[in-house]
Protein backbone atom coordinates (compact mmCIF):
# COMPACT_ATOMS: atom_id res chain seq x y z
CA UNK A 1 0.00 0.00 0.00
CA UNK A 2 1.42 3.37 -1.04
CA UNK A 3 2.29 5.74 1.81
CA UNK A 4 -0.09 8.67 2.07
CA UNK A 5 1.11 12.27 1.81
CA UNK A 6 1.06 13.86 5.27
CA UNK A 7 0.79 17.65 5.57
CA UNK A 8 1.52 19.26 8.96
CA UNK A 9 -0.32 22.55 9.53
CA UNK A 10 0.31 25.12 12.27
CA UNK A 11 -3.38 25.88 12.82
CA UNK A 12 -2.69 28.85 15.13
CA UNK A 13 -0.30 30.94 13.00
CA UNK A 14 -1.31 34.16 11.23
CA UNK A 15 -4.20 36.61 11.49
CA UNK A 16 -7.66 35.30 12.41
CA UNK A 17 -6.40 31.81 13.15
CA UNK A 18 -7.44 29.10 13.75
CA UNK A 19 -10.68 30.12 11.99
CA UNK A 20 -8.82 31.18 8.83
CA UNK A 21 -6.63 28.07 8.69
CA UNK A 22 -9.50 25.64 9.33
CA UNK A 23 -11.76 27.41 6.83
CA UNK A 24 -8.90 27.19 4.31
CA UNK A 25 -8.61 23.48 5.08
CA UNK A 26 -12.32 23.09 4.36
CA UNK A 27 -11.86 24.69 0.93
CA UNK A 28 -8.86 22.43 0.22
CA UNK A 29 -10.79 19.30 1.24
CA UNK A 30 -13.71 20.29 -0.97
CA UNK A 31 -11.35 20.83 -3.91
CA UNK A 32 -9.71 17.42 -3.38
CA UNK A 33 -12.76 15.49 -2.19
CA UNK A 34 -12.11 12.64 -4.65
CA UNK A 35 -8.50 12.17 -3.54
CA UNK A 36 -7.64 9.64 -0.84
CA UNK A 37 -3.86 9.87 -0.75
CA UNK A 38 -3.28 12.44 1.99
CA UNK A 39 -3.59 13.07 5.74
CA UNK A 40 -3.65 16.45 7.51
CA UNK A 41 -1.94 16.84 10.88
CA UNK A 42 -3.23 19.93 12.73
CA UNK A 43 -1.18 21.48 15.55
CA UNK A 44 -2.80 23.89 18.01
CA UNK A 45 -5.45 24.28 20.68
CA UNK A 46 -7.52 21.10 20.39
CA UNK A 47 -10.74 22.58 21.78
CA UNK A 48 -10.63 25.61 19.47
CA UNK A 49 -9.79 23.46 16.46
CA UNK A 50 -12.63 21.02 17.18
CA UNK A 51 -15.12 23.88 17.58
CA UNK A 52 -14.19 25.32 14.18
CA UNK A 53 -14.16 21.92 12.50
CA UNK A 54 -17.72 21.52 13.76
CA UNK A 55 -18.59 25.07 12.62
CA UNK A 56 -17.56 24.30 9.03
CA UNK A 57 -18.99 20.76 9.15
CA UNK A 58 -15.65 19.19 8.27
CA UNK A 59 -15.39 15.41 8.16
CA UNK A 60 -12.36 14.43 10.25
CA UNK A 61 -11.55 11.11 8.58
CA UNK A 62 -8.43 12.66 6.96
CA UNK A 63 -7.46 14.81 9.96
CA UNK A 64 -5.39 14.24 13.10
CA UNK A 65 -5.18 16.87 15.84
CA UNK A 66 -2.10 17.36 18.04
CA UNK A 67 -2.77 19.59 21.02
CA UNK A 68 -0.36 22.43 21.76
CA UNK A 69 -1.32 25.17 24.19
CA UNK A 70 1.37 27.71 23.22
CA UNK A 71 1.52 29.93 20.13
CA UNK A 72 4.38 32.05 18.73
CA UNK A 73 3.33 35.70 18.54
CA UNK A 74 3.95 38.00 15.59
CA UNK A 75 6.11 40.17 17.88
CA UNK A 76 8.46 37.31 18.77
CA UNK A 77 12.04 37.86 17.58
CA UNK A 78 14.04 34.98 16.08
CA UNK A 79 16.49 35.24 19.00
CA UNK A 80 13.83 34.94 21.69
CA UNK A 81 12.10 32.21 19.70
CA UNK A 82 15.11 29.95 20.23
CA UNK A 83 14.33 30.01 23.95
CA UNK A 84 10.53 30.26 23.89
CA UNK A 85 9.28 28.39 20.81
CA UNK A 86 9.53 24.78 22.00
CA UNK A 87 6.18 23.02 22.31
CA UNK A 88 4.38 25.75 20.38
CA UNK A 89 2.11 24.87 17.47
CA UNK A 90 4.77 26.03 14.99
CA UNK A 91 7.62 24.11 16.64
CA UNK A 92 5.69 20.85 16.92
CA UNK A 93 4.39 21.23 13.36
CA UNK A 94 7.94 21.33 11.97
CA UNK A 95 9.30 18.75 14.40
CA UNK A 96 6.73 16.26 13.12
CA UNK A 97 8.82 16.10 9.93
CA UNK A 98 11.96 15.31 11.89
CA UNK A 99 10.08 12.58 13.74
CA UNK A 100 8.93 11.08 10.44
CA UNK A 101 5.23 11.85 10.98
CA UNK A 102 4.85 14.48 8.23
CA UNK A 103 6.24 15.15 4.76
CA UNK A 104 5.89 18.95 4.75
CA UNK A 105 5.05 21.76 7.16
CA UNK A 106 2.85 24.82 6.64
CA UNK A 107 2.48 27.93 8.80
CA UNK A 108 1.12 31.48 8.42
CA UNK A 109 3.00 32.56 11.53
CA UNK A 110 6.02 34.79 12.12
CA UNK A 111 8.33 34.49 9.08
CA UNK A 112 11.64 35.15 10.85
CA UNK A 113 10.89 32.69 13.62
CA UNK A 114 9.65 30.07 11.15
CA UNK A 115 12.90 30.26 9.20
CA UNK A 116 15.07 30.07 12.33
CA UNK A 117 13.35 27.12 13.96
CA UNK A 118 12.94 25.30 10.62
CA UNK A 119 16.69 25.49 10.19
CA UNK A 120 17.28 24.48 13.82
CA UNK A 121 15.03 21.44 13.63
CA UNK A 122 15.43 20.17 10.07
CA UNK A 123 19.05 21.30 9.47
CA UNK A 124 20.56 22.17 6.10
CA UNK A 125 20.94 19.59 3.35
CA UNK A 126 24.50 18.38 2.88
CA UNK A 127 26.63 20.82 0.86
CA UNK A 128 23.85 23.45 0.68
CA UNK A 129 25.19 26.45 2.57
CA UNK A 130 22.09 28.64 2.62
CA UNK A 131 18.35 28.00 2.49
CA UNK A 132 16.31 29.92 -0.06
CA UNK A 133 12.80 31.34 0.08
CA UNK A 134 11.05 30.54 -3.20
CA UNK A 135 7.76 31.97 -4.38
CA UNK A 136 5.34 31.54 -7.29
CA UNK A 137 4.72 34.50 -9.60
CA UNK A 138 2.18 34.77 -12.40
CA UNK A 139 3.39 35.18 -15.97
CA UNK A 140 1.55 35.39 -19.25
CA UNK A 141 1.72 31.61 -19.76
CA UNK A 142 1.29 30.36 -16.18
CA UNK A 143 3.69 30.66 -13.24
CA UNK A 144 7.35 31.34 -12.48
CA UNK A 145 9.38 30.13 -9.54
CA UNK A 146 11.44 33.01 -8.13
CA UNK A 147 14.14 32.73 -5.44
CA UNK A 148 15.57 33.97 -3.14
CA UNK A 149 12.82 36.27 -1.83
CA UNK A 150 14.46 37.38 1.40
CA UNK A 151 16.12 34.58 3.32
CA UNK A 152 19.65 35.72 2.34
CA UNK A 153 20.72 39.32 1.81
CA UNK A 154 24.22 38.44 0.58
CA UNK A 155 24.86 35.58 -1.85
CA UNK A 156 27.91 34.38 -3.74
CA UNK A 157 27.94 32.59 -7.10
CA UNK A 158 27.79 29.14 -5.46
CA UNK A 159 24.67 30.11 -3.53
CA UNK A 160 23.02 31.28 -6.76
CA UNK A 161 23.90 27.98 -8.46
CA UNK A 162 22.36 26.09 -5.52
CA UNK A 163 19.25 28.26 -5.84
CA UNK A 164 19.01 27.33 -9.52
CA UNK A 165 19.10 23.63 -8.65
CA UNK A 166 16.62 24.03 -5.79
CA UNK A 167 14.27 26.20 -7.86
CA UNK A 168 14.34 23.93 -10.90
CA UNK A 169 13.59 20.93 -8.66
CA UNK A 170 10.60 22.79 -7.22
CA UNK A 171 9.37 23.62 -10.71
CA UNK A 172 9.70 19.97 -11.81
CA UNK A 173 7.71 18.84 -8.76
CA UNK A 174 4.90 21.20 -9.78
CA UNK A 175 5.12 20.50 -13.51
CA UNK A 176 6.25 16.91 -13.89
CA UNK A 177 7.96 15.83 -17.10
CA UNK A 178 9.00 19.42 -17.92
CA UNK A 179 12.59 20.67 -18.00
CA UNK A 180 12.58 24.21 -16.57
CA UNK A 181 14.24 27.22 -18.16
CA UNK A 182 16.41 29.12 -15.67
CA UNK A 183 17.46 32.79 -15.80
CA UNK A 184 19.56 35.10 -13.62
CA UNK A 185 17.97 38.43 -12.67
CA UNK A 186 20.24 41.27 -13.77
CA UNK A 187 20.23 44.92 -14.84
CA UNK A 188 20.72 43.94 -18.46
CA UNK A 189 20.69 40.93 -20.76
CA UNK A 190 24.26 41.33 -22.05
CA UNK A 191 26.99 39.13 -20.57
CA UNK A 192 29.20 42.13 -19.72
CA UNK A 193 26.59 43.64 -17.37
CA UNK A 194 26.14 42.95 -13.67
CA UNK A 195 28.30 42.29 -10.64
CA UNK A 196 31.27 39.94 -10.51
CA UNK A 197 29.12 37.48 -8.54
CA UNK A 198 26.49 37.41 -11.29
CA UNK A 199 29.12 36.97 -13.99
CA UNK A 200 30.68 34.04 -12.13
CA UNK A 201 27.26 32.49 -11.53
CA UNK A 202 26.49 32.94 -15.24
CA UNK A 203 29.55 30.91 -16.24
CA UNK A 204 28.77 28.12 -13.76
CA UNK A 205 25.13 27.88 -14.82
CA UNK A 206 26.09 27.95 -18.49
CA UNK A 207 28.32 24.92 -17.86
CA UNK A 208 25.49 23.09 -16.05
CA UNK A 209 22.95 23.63 -18.83
CA UNK A 210 21.48 20.22 -19.76
CA UNK A 211 18.18 18.52 -20.41
CA UNK A 212 18.23 16.60 -17.11
CA UNK A 213 18.25 19.58 -14.71
CA UNK A 214 17.45 22.80 -16.56
CA UNK A 215 18.09 24.89 -19.63
CA UNK A 216 20.02 28.04 -18.79
CA UNK A 217 18.59 31.06 -20.63
CA UNK A 218 21.10 33.66 -19.41
CA UNK A 219 20.18 36.99 -17.85
CA UNK A 220 16.69 38.42 -17.52
CA UNK A 221 15.72 41.99 -16.60
CA UNK A 222 13.05 42.91 -14.07
CA UNK A 223 10.58 44.04 -16.73
CA UNK A 224 10.67 40.54 -18.28
CA UNK A 225 9.91 38.51 -15.13
CA UNK A 226 6.30 37.96 -16.20
CA UNK A 227 7.00 37.54 -19.90
CA UNK A 228 6.78 33.75 -19.83
CA UNK A 229 10.18 33.29 -21.49
CA UNK A 230 11.62 31.52 -18.45
CA UNK A 231 10.37 29.30 -15.62
CA UNK A 232 12.83 29.82 -12.75
CA UNK A 233 14.37 33.18 -11.89
CA UNK A 234 17.40 33.35 -9.60
CA UNK A 235 18.55 36.31 -7.50
CA UNK A 236 19.83 37.22 -4.03
CA UNK A 237 17.37 37.77 -1.20
CA UNK A 238 17.70 41.55 -1.10
CA UNK A 239 16.95 42.03 -4.80
CA UNK A 240 14.28 39.34 -4.79
CA UNK A 241 12.40 40.82 -1.86
CA UNK A 242 12.45 44.33 -3.37
CA UNK A 243 11.21 42.93 -6.69
CA UNK A 244 8.45 40.97 -4.93
CA UNK A 245 7.19 43.95 -2.92
CA UNK A 246 7.33 46.17 -6.02
CA UNK A 247 5.32 43.65 -8.04
CA UNK A 248 2.74 43.26 -5.25
CA UNK A 249 2.39 47.03 -4.89
CA UNK A 250 2.08 47.54 -8.63
CA UNK A 251 -0.61 44.87 -8.96
CA UNK A 252 -2.59 46.43 -6.11
CA UNK A 253 -2.20 49.91 -7.58
CA UNK A 254 -3.51 48.75 -10.97
CA UNK A 255 -6.50 46.82 -9.62
CA UNK A 256 -7.47 49.52 -7.09
CA UNK A 257 -7.30 52.32 -9.65
CA UNK A 258 -9.11 50.29 -12.30
CA UNK A 259 -11.92 49.64 -9.84
CA UNK A 260 -12.04 53.32 -8.89
CA UNK A 261 -12.10 54.46 -12.52
CA UNK A 262 -14.86 52.03 -13.51
CA UNK A 263 -17.11 53.34 -10.73
CA UNK A 264 -16.63 57.06 -11.38
CA UNK A 265 -19.76 57.67 -13.45
CA UNK A 266 -22.76 55.99 -15.04
CA UNK A 267 -21.05 55.51 -18.40
CA UNK A 268 -18.14 53.72 -16.74
CA UNK A 269 -20.51 51.49 -14.80
CA UNK A 270 -22.38 50.59 -17.99
CA UNK A 271 -19.09 49.71 -19.70
CA UNK A 272 -18.48 47.11 -16.97
CA UNK A 273 -21.46 45.12 -18.32
CA UNK A 274 -19.75 44.76 -21.72
CA UNK A 275 -16.33 43.90 -20.33
CA UNK A 276 -17.31 41.90 -17.23
CA UNK A 277 -15.72 38.58 -18.21
CA UNK A 278 -12.49 40.19 -19.45
CA UNK A 279 -12.19 42.20 -16.23
CA UNK A 280 -12.96 39.12 -14.13
CA UNK A 281 -10.21 37.16 -15.91
CA UNK A 282 -7.78 40.07 -15.44
CA UNK A 283 -8.55 40.26 -11.71
CA UNK A 284 -8.12 36.50 -11.26
CA UNK A 285 -4.74 36.62 -13.03
CA UNK A 286 -3.41 39.16 -10.52
CA UNK A 287 -5.13 37.69 -7.44
CA UNK A 288 -2.27 37.19 -4.92
CA UNK A 289 -4.25 34.47 -3.13
CA UNK A 290 -3.66 32.09 -6.05
CA UNK A 291 0.10 32.35 -5.53
CA UNK A 292 0.12 32.27 -1.74
CA UNK A 293 2.83 30.15 -0.19
CA UNK A 294 6.60 30.72 -0.14
CA UNK A 295 8.73 27.59 0.16
CA UNK A 296 11.90 27.26 2.26
CA UNK A 297 14.28 25.15 0.17
CA UNK A 298 17.63 23.63 1.10
CA UNK A 299 16.53 22.09 4.41
CA UNK A 300 16.10 18.37 5.05
CA UNK A 301 12.39 18.79 4.53
CA UNK A 302 10.19 21.44 2.86
CA UNK A 303 8.50 24.20 4.87
CA UNK A 304 5.85 26.47 3.35
CA UNK A 305 5.16 29.98 4.66
CA UNK A 306 1.68 31.34 4.03
CA UNK A 307 1.16 35.10 4.18
CA UNK A 308 0.00 35.95 7.68
CA UNK A 309 -2.78 38.27 6.54
CA UNK A 310 -4.14 36.07 3.74
CA UNK A 311 -7.76 34.93 3.88
CA UNK A 312 -9.11 31.36 3.91
CA UNK A 313 -9.08 31.05 0.11
CA UNK A 314 -5.44 32.07 -0.02
CA UNK A 315 -4.57 29.62 2.75
CA UNK A 316 -6.31 26.82 0.88
CA UNK A 317 -4.02 27.51 -2.09
CA UNK A 318 -0.98 27.13 0.18
CA UNK A 319 -2.26 23.75 1.42
CA UNK A 320 -2.78 22.70 -2.18
CA UNK A 321 0.78 23.82 -2.96
CA UNK A 322 2.06 21.53 -0.18
CA UNK A 323 0.03 18.65 -1.58
CA UNK A 324 1.29 19.17 -5.16
CA UNK A 325 5.00 19.46 -4.39
CA UNK A 326 5.05 16.35 -2.19
CA UNK A 327 3.02 14.46 -4.79
CA UNK A 328 5.62 15.65 -7.32
CA UNK A 329 8.50 14.23 -5.21
CA UNK A 330 10.16 17.56 -4.42
CA UNK A 331 12.88 16.21 -2.12
CA UNK A 332 13.84 13.47 -4.60
CA UNK A 333 14.10 16.06 -7.37
CA UNK A 334 16.30 18.30 -5.19
CA UNK A 335 18.65 15.45 -4.27
CA UNK A 336 18.90 14.37 -7.91
CA UNK A 337 19.69 17.91 -9.08
CA UNK A 338 22.28 18.54 -6.38
CA UNK A 339 24.02 15.21 -6.96
CA UNK A 340 24.41 16.02 -10.65
CA UNK A 341 25.88 19.43 -9.80
CA UNK A 342 28.41 17.92 -7.42
CA UNK A 343 29.39 15.33 -10.05
CA UNK A 344 29.97 18.12 -12.58
CA UNK A 345 32.14 20.01 -10.09
CA UNK A 346 34.29 16.93 -9.49
CA UNK A 347 34.96 16.25 -13.18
Amino acid sequence: MKKKITIAIDAMGGDNSPDKTIHGLKLFLDLNSKEDDFIINLFGDKDKINDILFKYKINQNKIKIFHTASVISDEETPLSAIKNSKNTSMWNCIKSQLDGHSDISLSAGNTGVLLVISRMILKMMEKVSKPALAGLWPNKDGMNVVLDLGANIDCDENNLVDFAELGSALYKSLYTNETPRVSLLNIGSEEIKGTDTLKKAFKKLEALDNQNNFYFKGYIEGNRIMSGETDVIITDGFTGNVALKTAEGTAKFITDNLKKTLNQNLLSKISILFSYFALKKFKEKLDPRKYNGAIFLGLNGPVVKSHGGIDALGFSHSINLCYKIIKGNLMSEIKKNLSQVRNEENI
